[in-house]
């Protein structure tokens, strides 16, 4: 049988057990595509076949331990693919996931945005100037960010009257017709918004989910972390923030 269809079908599967039934098929023609493009413009040489090797046997794991590329169905392969090299060439899983705080003087400003809430009222990030914002970029679908969502609506509970304020920006693509019932069954304490790709754009793509920010008092991005890091180091630097003078 033809390798191509033997990896047709082992993504389709794996795919299939990851996200609920129905909401997508996967483009596997342009995910493979891009793989052999990715594939053919490595360098040669042991170390990376070597890499390659290792990362095409972790692409199952890296499935559901890795950020979940928006447009899931399209771009699943090769950002996975990525995702699994550069854990094995860096033992780390996400450079950027893994920095400290940003310096207070090197800290860029947060692009203000002005969406809908689940109540119809305008959300803006310039009203949260003066409390510490946990800006998370999510979506249903996407695994890593529902095993994220339960300890922000914690981090609410318990923070809030220190000057914490979570915001989440869902990027599903049909907007408030999944995100609505969603949240309302799992009780999420939190300001919800509906997100699109100018807003993606704004803060440098938001190509995988989840993208969570923290904010600092100033409305200066302090931490950006791509994918999903323990609860402990999420509430680590919120402490750490809520404490700058």
């Amino acid at each position: 049988m033809d390798k191509n269809d033997d990896t047709e079908r082992w993504v389709s599967d794996r795919l299939e057990k990851l996200i609920p039934d129905g909401e997508w098929r996967p483009d596997v023609d342009r995910a493979q595509a891009r793989f052999e493009e990715r594939r053919a413009a490595a360098k040669p040489g042991p170390r990376r076949w070597a890499v390659g090797a290792a990362a095409g046997m972790a692409v199952g794991l890296c499935l559901s331990a890795f950020p979940a590329p928006r447009a899931f169905a399209q771009r699943i392969w090769a950002p996975c693919v990525g995702a699994c090299e550069s854990f094995f060439l860096s033992k780390a899983h996400s450079t950027r996931s893994m920095a400290p705080l940003a310096g207070l003087s090197d800290r860029q400003p947060a692009p203000d945005f002005a969406l809908k809430d689940a109540a119809g009222a305008t959300v803006r990030l310039s009203d949260y100037k003066g409390k510490v914002v946990l800006l998370n970029f999510w979506a249903t679908w996407c695994a890593p960010c529902q095993a994220e969502i339960p300890w922000f609506v914690e981090f609410e509970r318990t923070y809030a009257s220190r000057g914490l304020a979570v915001i989440g920006v869902s990027m599903d693509e049909d907007g408030w017709k999944s995100v609505l019932p969603w949240i309302n069954a799992r009780k999420v304490n939190y300001r919800i918004s509906v997100g699109d790709d100018a807003l993606a754009k704004e803060y440098g793509g938001v190509d995988a989910l989840p993208e969570t920010l923290l904010v600092d008092r100033a409305g200066r991005i302090a931490a950006r972390h791509v994918g999903v890091i323990s609860k402990s180091e999420y509430e680590n630097e919120i402490r750490q923030i809520l404490e700058e003078n």
